[in-house]
């Protein structure tokens, strides 16, 4: 074409416009004259959803796939398992209707495959992020992806099956570098009315929800219909499906089944233009299907995981000792009905009983009736295949006739389960229990007087003296002390006492301020869980940032929690403390409003702004049920890793318990690393093995952060290295205490005695379970922290 001619040079200019014009306008559908060559795209109306060609990281195939915000999370992919060798791919409408992606040859490597189309079709990306085939004429929809979704569960996608055997699933990548189908299957599973979501290992069940009660799934912990936003629904035709919904203000939120069979909730925070994961299916080794094998529960707190349910004993117990669970447990006693099978009039024939599991996921394979709680009870005693039961009250009465597979024991929420034993097994341990229980009931109901005492006392000097003096003569002192009221439930009128003097020296927030502070608790602004709940970040009018903690009310320990932090903290003012700016109690609302702290957690950032670390919930871990006490606890409450070996596996709990903690935190200082941060190197090492292994060799250079280490200061590192290793020797009689750890670290202690072998590693040794204990299990095995920090 010559340019010399006026004309030639306008049209020239005319068409170059019009394709410029057309190919700034973002377009969201395929038509037969309308197809996407590679590296074009098309986009749903909003711009959030973007079907592309793409190219995985380390991987040289192309896919057509959906994204969201084009470059983030791929929730779609066509040709999973006929990948494109080059950049000559086309996706376009076929002579016969279907859409199709193709090579550069024409040759088609996927197709919607509908049978029953017209030449007249077009395919759209919605703005939910479907891509629907439909006939153009008459809007009949032919096919759309949610039909045939690869991994992830996206807002109105619905998992279902039904009775001829027709299944809408997930299916993950096969790794993070190849979309084709992998191993893992989500779906969902109805048997005998009861619903449940599964993830498969080929065909060997993985991981399960527990049972549908119509809100949530009972064997989630935390979960909520609220924020979670599931549906169940269950036709009349056969038909089961479940799918969530999402309100606009939280935003794009997606759950992804990944290559490793994990089931992640992740959420754009469009802050920080990044996704961010919320939940996991896999917080610890008891989550993966069956654990413990049948009979056993498993509880990520305890240490080891498994054991067995009351009534029963490992069925080998050489593979048990050495942590190999799976054959399970069997019965100890027989029941009742066997017994009589027996016919042996020695025998013991009174009636079998129930031992009950609080706050479990209930094992697998249910059977339903709606009945209520005490004919649930006879129903499963009168039928003598019966061997558990539990009922709730949107489900109903649920028992099992098989064995108890897949019982974990829960932080929260769950049900409560029944599992029938020998009436002879119901009493072993009763006496030793009840006597525990007088013990620590007497102990705490003292603490709870000496608290009352020591306030009275202070606005009451007098009465005091009176009180010792009248305590030697009279029993009644209590009687004086109150003006003649008699002390029936004392405790619990100290405790409400106590609380109502120390909210109204704090400032009281109303519900509706501390709502409209954290925007009514959106999600963008949750900071973190912990066992007491949820904590959110807030903004209060003057602009003044807090930290929000809201009492959870699934949680039994929370009162008792926030009763202490309120009483304790109120009163404890100190630069290295996280203030208590006030709280709000409103109904069932209580919560604890704190200042803000910007960054996050002591293990995140080790110290925060201008190197003053703040410590909260230091209040929690003090905190002990009804039948623990402070020196022996049941209810280890801490993070695995920092607890000493001695208060994780037998709960008993000493100063040195807190010197354990110290010198993890001072070993992670010295390395930079956190003591997880070698759970999955091939030697399964933690940081306090890596410390030990290194001092023995004299090769300390290997553990120290080279972003602080100096030649000038090599003595006081390995001073502070020397110290750290003191106080995480495994016995807790051989720890220093803290005021010589601090005389130690202030040099006022010239000669250190030489460390012995920290915690975990001698024990291993000795049961020779090296092999066996998998150290992620520590690592894993998270609860409260007792100096976590606002901003998490």
């Amino acid at each position: 074409m010559s340019f010399r001619n006026p004309s030639n040079l306008f049209s020239f200019l005319f068409i170059l416009c019009c394709y410029g014009l057309h190919a700034g306008i973002a377009i969201d559908t395929i038509t037969s004259s309308q197809s996407v060559k590679d590296p074009e795209a098309i986009s749903s109306k909003d711009g959030n959803f973007t079907l592309r060609f793409f190219t995985p990281q380390n991987s040289t195939k192309r896919y057509v796939g959906i994204w969201w915000k084009s470059q983030s999370t791929v929730i779609w992919v066509a040709n999973r398992n006929q990948p494109l060798n080059d950049f000559s791919g086309v996706v376009a409408i076929s002579e016969d209707g279907n859409l199709v992606v193709m090579t550069g040859l024409k040759h088609v490597i996927w197709s919607t495959n509908v049978s029953n189309t017209s030449s007249n079709t077009s395919a759209q990306l919605s703005d939910s992020a479907k891509l629907v085939l439909t006939e153009t004429t008459t809007g009949t929809i032919l096919w759309d992806s949610f039909q045939q979704p690869s991994n992830a569960l996206l807002p109105g996608l619905k998992v279902s099956s039904n009775i001829t055997g027709r299944k809408v699933e997930l299916t993950s990548w096969e790794s993070s570098s190849n979309p084709s189908v992998g191993s893992f299957s989500l779906s969902v599973v109805k048997r005998i009315n009861i619903v449940e979501v599964f993830i498969w290992n080929e065909t060997r069940p993985y991981w399960r929800s527990g049972p549908w009660n119509g809100g949530v799934f009972t064997g989630i912990p935390d979960m909520t219909t609220y924020l979670d936003g599931f549906k169940g629904v269950d036709d009349d035709e056969g038909n089961t499906y479940i799918y969530y919904t999402v309100q606009s203000s939280i935003g794009f939120l997606v759950y992804i089944l990944n290559s490793k069979g994990i089931f992640e909730q992740i959420w754009w925070n469009d802050e920080k233009k990044q996704m961010e994961n919320f939940w996991t299916s896999r917080e610890s080794d008891c989550d993966v299907y069956g654990m413990c094998g049948p009979f056993a529960s498993c509880n990520s707190q305890s240490s080891p995981i498994c054991s067995c349910l009351k009534g029963f004993e490992p069925m080998n117990k050489e593979e048990w000792n050495r942590q190999n669970w799976t054959s399970g447990c069997v019965r100890r006693t027989l029941l009742k009905c066997e017994r009589v099978k027996e016919q042996n009039t020695n025998l013991d024939l009174k009636e079998d009983g129930f031992w009950e599991m609080k706050m479990v996921k209930v094992p697998d394979f249910p059977e339903r009736s709606p009945v209520t709680p005490d004919i649930c009870r006879s129903q499963c005693l009168e039928n003598c295949s019966c061997v558990a039961y539990s009922h709730d009250a949107d489900i109903g009465c649920i028992s099992w006739t098989r064995n108890l597979l897949d019982i974990q024991q829960l932080s929260s929420d769950g049900l409560d389960l029944y599992v029938r034993v020998a009436h002879s097994e119901l009493g072993k341990g009763t006496n030793k229990t009840i006597i525990i229980t007088i013990i620590v009931i007497m102990g705490t109901f003292i603490i709870v007087c000496c608290a009352y005492l020591v306030w009275r006392a202070s606005n009451h000097p007098d009465k005091i003296w009176h009180l010792i003096k009248s305590r030697k003569r009279n029993n009644r002192g209590f009687e004086q002390f109150n003006n003649g009221e008699p002390p029936e439930n004392s405790s619990q009128t100290v405790i409400e006492e106590l609380s109502q003097v120390k909210l109204q020296e704090l400032l009281v927030f109303d519900f509706e301020r501390v709502a409209t502070a954290t925007n009514n608790f959106h999600l963008s602004n949750k900071l973190g869980q912990g066992g007491f709940g949820p904590v959110y970040k807030g903004k209060l009018p003057d602009g003044q940032e807090i930290a929000v903690k809201r009492l959870s009310t699934a949680s039994g320990q929370g009162l008792e929690e926030f009763m202490n932090e309120v009483v304790v903290i109120s009163k404890l003012q100190h630069r290295n403390l996280v203030r208590l700016l006030g709280c709000c109690v409103e109904g069932d609302e209580k919560m604890l409003i704190y200042e803000y702290m910007s960054n996050k957690s002591l293990d995140v950032f080790v110290f925060d702004e201008e190197m003053n670390p703040k410590i909260s919930n230091f209040g929690m871990a003090r905190i002990f049920g009804g039948s623990e006490d402070q020196a022996n606890t049941n209810r280890v409450v801490g993070t695995y890793g920092y607890m000493s070996p001695e208060y994780a596996m037998q709960g008993l709990f000493s100063e040195k318990s807190d010197v354990f903690s110290f010198g993890v935190l001072v070993l992670e200082i010295v390395s930079g690393r956190r003591n997880s941060v070698f759970y999955d190197d091939e030697h399964a090492l933690s940081l306090l093995e890596f410390a030990w292994i290194q001092w023995k060799e004299g090769n300390i250079l290997p553990l120290i952060d080279p972003g602080i280490y100096d030649p000038d200061h090599h003595k006081d590192i390995l001073r502070c290295i020397h110290i750290g290793l003191l106080c995480v020797q495994e016995h807790a009689i051989d720890r220093p205490t803290m005021a010589a750890t601090i005389s130690m670290l202030n040099s006022d202690v010239a000669f250190l005695p030489p460390p012995s072998q920290p915690a975990f590693i001698r024990r291993q040794n000795m049961l020779n379970l090296v092999s066996s204990i998998d150290c992620h299990t520590y690592s894993s095995l998270n609860t409260i922290s007792n100096t976590t920090i606002h901003g998490r």
